[in-house]
């Protein structure tokens, strides 16, 4: 049975008893939204890792994204990125490679890694394909779906589908019209696919073998947005509305087959239009866990996209959203570095936990409030231990070291905290 069948049953497992206790939520309320749909347990029968829980009442998630390319290719350089990001706080990795050993490579993350991983199988099939038959649009859905049963076999916790790509939704796309057509990376090679092959898209026509491949492994299936917007005059269009239309039909079929889903979002969304969005997707499909690429609030900020997807992605995360996938400084520029990574999980991981204080999760303010106390106290070793990157901290305040060690050296004696506190002993 998988997860969501064992919950219907009633019956409370250990891994939902172990998230529900890391969550402060009762086992039996967590069940429940797992049978209902409404909160994922992502992991897959041939993969042991520690369950995390994606959904209603829980902490907002992050999930970091690696891989290479044909320009980049070293798995010894992304297995340092993975330890990177296990470090500081990802809850999820996906292997997004394009190039090299791509079987190898997930088969050592999947050794690898505590954390869950996602890939998205149409990348492989495309490669695939392209190398051996010359073109992607020869790809056979036999090809693609052989591709997502090695995925699930060898332990994939969550992939990658762009079911709601279909010929309607390009039609829309069509008829509409764009700034920015498509940009997402699977959307663009099925819908290639589509109009070589006068077709709709496999992964929404032959639907019931996903289901059929995600039950067997109990693999979770993220529903991607292939028609994202890729820039803000796109944003919450007719063509993003018309696939996540179709998204939230297939959130149906999943819960009934008792496969957990993912719907993915937006992309580039105006900070106004934001929790629209969040709302949108929960009404349309009945409150199933959403997980946003940013948002990213404007489209001029390369170099510093970490910082526009953290914004929208606190906004998202506020509203309702449930699992935010980090971006990192070189978005749009290049592959990220292991710096790169870093930054993108910290700022990533800053915006969940600003979403998670504003929707009230269940002792989201506790580090906050255990960080305002050593600052009263002025407790330097207990501010560093409260941040998110100690070793950050600890380079900063070595560069300038105030004369007094109780203060920091942009104050120094005249730090507001020590003042208040020397004036209010003496009254």
């Amino acid at each position: 049975m998988t997860r969501m069948e064992v919950a219907k049953k009633g019956i409370i497992t250990d891994e939902v008893r172990i998230v529900a206790a890391a969550e402060g939520l009762s086992p039996e309320q967590l069940s429940e939204d797992i049978a209902s749909g409404v909160s994922t347990i992502p992991i897959n029968r041939n993969h042991r890792i520690t369950p995390i829980g994606i959904g209603r009442g829980m902490r907002t998630k992050i999930n970091a994204n690696i891989g290479t390319s044909k320009d980049r290719i070293s798995i010894e350089s992304e297995m340092e990125k993975l330890d990177v990001l296990v470090k500081y706080g990802a809850d999820a990795v996906m292997d997004l490679s394009t190039g090299g050993p791509i079987r190898e490579l997930r088969n050592m993350m999947l050794k690898r890694s505590p954390i869950a991983v996602g890939t998205v199988p149409i990348y492989e099939a495309a490669v695939r394909t392209a190398e051996q038959k010359g073109a992607i649009a020869k790809m056979t859905a036999d090809d693609l779906f052989g591709v997502i049963e090695e995925h699930a076999e060898s332990g994939v916790d969550f992939v990658t589908v762009h079911s709601g790509l279909t010929m309607k939704a390009v039609e829309r796309l069509r008829k509409e019209g764009r700034i920015l057509d498509i940009v997402s990376r699977g959307g663009s090679f099925l819908l290639e696919w589509m109009v070589y092959n006068e077709k709709d898209n496999p992964l929404y026509e032959q639907f019931d073998r996903l289901i059929e491949i995600a039950r067997k492994y109990d693999m979770t299936l993220s529903l991607g947005d292939g028609m994202r917007p890729g820039c803000l005059a796109d944003a919450t269009d007719r063509t993003q509305i018309e696939e996540l239309l179709t998204l939230g039909e297939l959130r149906d079929v999943s819960v009934e087959n008792n496969v957990q889903v993912i719907i993915e979002g937006p992309g580039h969304v105006p900070l106004n239009q934001v929790e629209m969005n969040v709302k949108i997707q929960k009404e349309i499909c009945k409150g199933a866990p959403f997980y946003v690429l940013g948002p990213l609030v404007t489209d001029i900020g390369m170099g510093y996209d970490h910082i526009t997807a953290a914004i929208g992605g606190a906004v998202a995360g506020a509203a309702g959203a449930d699992f935010l996938c980090y971006v990192t400084p070189s978005e749009h520029i290049r592959l990220p570095t292991l710096e790169d990574v870093k930054e993108g999980v910290i700022v990533s991981k800053l915006a969940a936990h600003a979403a998670d204080i504003a929707k009230g999760v269940k002792g989201a303010m506790d580090a906050d409030n255990k960080m305002a106390r050593y600052r009263k106290a002025l407790d330097w070793n207990g501010q560093i231990s409260m941040s998110l990157n100690p070793d950050k901290v600890k380079e900063w305040r070595a560069e300038v070291p105030p004369t007094e060690t109780e203060v920091c050296s942009m104050c120094g004696e005249f730090c507001a905290i020590r003042t208040v506190e020397r004036a209010l002993k003496k009254s």
